[in-house]
């Protein structure tokens, strides 16, 4: 096998010993937040849509605490299962994969996804004879965790491109920080680099590397991960999940809408005062959220991916209910909501 599979009984187990981290204030007020603080993980040199949305002053009284940064979306949404935090993101698929094996979570609004101007890439060197999906059978691809977008991407388009299980395997996958794949693949360590975002732009505009296949080309244009949210958290926490959800779909649509200049700055200044001794050269490089309006969830975000998850492994259930996995009902651009 190229890939471990993540220990999913050991978040169940963790899911027993688990209690209510989240300090509540007592509820009282109609239309109010019951929750005035939200734990989370950020990403470093980064800005998140929670984050952006709190600066704009669209959370209202809710605060953010930040426990730290993550590099995995696994992770993320696992410490949100496990009531480490209380929000987490990560790709449609872990999702699935998480709620199919019992995990308590939902997922309530998109915060990435690959369109035009926002995508994945898998980049060799200039020079290197990789040129086609067969060519890939015994290389190393650096990726930033196992089991999810990165991971789904390539073997789906390899499965596309007649490609077979057996030889799908012989692709190696290298877990490596998202920050550090571009001069793995520079210093030789890897054949392939799995890159998005700024650090994909980066790795551009310093030369020498080209794409072997970009996923908004392979699959079109999608919606890649969503937030979620504990399902008891939800039921506890209406009012401060409403908040959070519009938060987050308003700060979205604040980017989609906004001069590319002004969201940069934007994110600049909130990079610069939170102190985290980062470095916010790689925001030149934003283009543009990558989502559809508002963070809208839709099946489709699921059933691309259905065929690879049951292959791998990573969902038993023939039949994926899609209602247990995601809702709409807090965002405000869904249709009805008013926004």
């Amino acid at each position: 096998m190229k890939k471990p599979v993540p220990l999913i009984a050991a978040l169940l187990a963790g899911l027993a010993l688990s209690g209510c981290g989240a300090s509540a204030t007592p509820a009282g007020v109609a239309g109010q937040p019951e929750e005035l603080e939200l734990r989370y993980q950020g990403s470093a040199n980064n800005v998140t849509f929670p984050e952006l949305a709190e600066d704009l002053g669209y959370f209202g009284p809710v605060k953010l605490k930040w426990v730290g940064n993550t590099i995995s979306g696994p992770q993320d949404i696992q410490s949100a299962a496990t009531d480490q935090t209380d929000f987490g993101g990560a790709f449609t698929g872990a999702v699935a994969k998480l709620v199919d094996a019992g995990a308590p979570i939902k997922a309530v609004v998109n915060y990435y996804g690959s369109d035009a101007k926002t995508f994945l890439g898998f980049y060799v060197k200039e020079d290197s004879p990789i040129r086609h999906p067969r060519d890939l059978i015994g290389k190393k691809v650096g990726v930033n965790t196992v089991g999810a977008n990165l991971e789904a991407a390539l073997d789906t388009w390899l499965k596309r491109s007649g490609l077979t299980d057996a030889e799908i395997d012989q692709v190696q996958l290298v877990v490596l920080p998202p920050i550090n794949t571009e001069q793995a693949l520079r210093n030789g360590q890897i054949d392939v680099a799995a890159l998005n975002g700024v650090l994909q732009d980066r790795a551009l505009a310093g030369g020498g590397v080209r794409a072997i296949v970009k996923d908004v080309e392979a699959f079109g244009p999608y919606n890649g991960g969503p937030y979620v949210l504990r399902t008891d958290f939800i039921k506890k926490y209406p009012e401060t999940t409403k908040t959070f959800v519009t938060g987050v779909a308003k700060a979205i649509e604040w980017a989609r809408t906004t001069p590319r200049d002004e969201v940069v700055a934007r994110f600049t200044k909130i990079i610069q005062t939170r102190g985290r001794n980062e470095n916010t050269e790689t925001l030149k490089y934003w283009k543009s959220t990558g989502v559809t309006k508002g963070g809208l969830i839709s099946d489709n975000d699921y059933t691309l991916w259905t065929d690879w998850l049951k292959q791998s492994g990573f969902i038993k259930n023939d039949q994926v209910d899609l209602k247990r996995i995601y809702t709409n009902e807090f965002n405000p651009f869904r249709e009805g909501g008013g926004a």
